[in-house]
């Protein structure tokens, strides 16, 4: 197994470990076989050490950390992995089901709807095909260095790949399973988060203008699928006859000529903010997913406003549901409103 394949690709880039390993890769050929050695029990040395200082790893003895910190400061997931591989090559893969768990997210093998599997929480927001590296993460279609592959019943990805799938910083040991994975970040959301002073400030258009009886109308349609399950990545409601939060919004605003975006997080670019006391029929809410994201400010969920501090969206069971906007769990977790008609 090489160097490279028990360190994280971002993590110990810095560390005394990285330099050894430097000195190991670049030097060690032109030393003799007994400096070879020594130079090789002292990199292991070292990680050992370094296992629960620069890296965030620990001892298998010790419980997994919920909420690891990566030398950068950000934070991470962190658990232990027992059903890795190491192949021919010596590259090390991970199951990538726990690893998605780890940071709170649904993963859906949709072989039904192009072979994707589909990961996130309320949303997509990435998805792969075991085989390819082509895949897509926040919106992009991005390139793996190494595709993901089907083995045993399960998808293993490396952490190099998984790193670069999710655009955030992974950290792998070998030795102890433990791997950390920092709370991935939507760069592009966070650029495009307004400030307080641009609050209200309409973003370059709206949609589409329609009546007030023509709102009404949209919410006695939206109430027409009050009860239809939930499902996470579903395909298009005509084929599965289930929604999920952005495929809902998306559905009911079709009926009225409005093409929105598949994904909250691109739902969310389109119209303009309104406070609480301008909020109308037909306005669309968003919701942070707390811990999701390095930033809470980027939408996780969506809902349609219907009036009397009521919205309608799907969630869970019982699917499409009614909720209470100023009360419950939902009021903690407004991000913001938005205007698209």
């Amino acid at each position: 197994m090489s160097y490279s394949d028990c360190l994280g690709p971002h993590y110990i880039k810095n560390s005394p470990l990285h330099k050894l390993k430097l000195q190991f890769e670049h030097g060690a050929c032109h030393m003799p076989n007994n400096h070879k050695k020594l130079l090789s029990t002292a990199t292991v040395l070292l990680a050992a050490v370094l296992s629960s200082t620069a890296c965030g790893y620990s001892s298998q003895s010790q419980k997994p950390k919920v909420n690891a910190v990566t030398p950068d400061g950000m934070q991470a997931s962190s658990y232990y992995e027992k059903s890795a591989i190491t192949d021919a090559q010596g590259k090390y893969w991970v199951p990538l089901k726990p690893a998605i768990t780890s940071l709170g997210y649904r993963m859906k093998d949709d072989t039904t709807h192009g072979g994707y599997t589909k990961i996130g929480y309320s949303d997509v927001m990435y998805m792969l095909r075991p085989g390819s590296t082509q895949v897509f993460s926040l919106g992009e279609k991005i390139t793996l260095p190494q595709a993901p592959r089907r083995q045993e019943g399960q998808i293993y990805i490396t952490p190099l790949a998984l790193s670069k799938f999710l655009q955030t910083e992974v950290g792998w040991n070998p030795q102890s399973g433990e791997i950390n994975i920092a709370t991935p970040t939507d760069h592009e959301a966070i650029i495009k988060t307004p400030s307080a002073k641009s609050l209200n400030e309409a973003k370059p258009f709206r949609i589409q203008s329609i009546s007030e009886a023509d709102k009404k109308e949209l919410v006695t349609y939206a109430k027409k699928f009050l009860g239809v399950p939930y499902e996470f990545g579903t395909g298009p409601y005509e084929e599965t006859k289930k929604f999920d939060c952005s495929s809902f919004t998306r559905h009911v605003f079709k009926q009225f000529g409005v093409n929105l975006p598949r994904l909250a997080k691109d739902q969310d670019n389109i119209g303009s903010r309104v406070q609480r006391n301008a909020l109308d029929v037909g306005d669309l809410i968003f919701f942070t997913v707390p811990g999701r994201f390095e930033s809470d400010a980027i939408p996780g969920h969506v809902g349609i406003y219907i009036g009397d501090g009521k919205f309608i969206h799907t969630w869970g069971d019982p699917g499409v549901q009614i909720s209470e906007l100023d009360s419950g769990y939902w009021s903690n977790v407004i991000l913001h409103m938005q205007r698209i008609l």
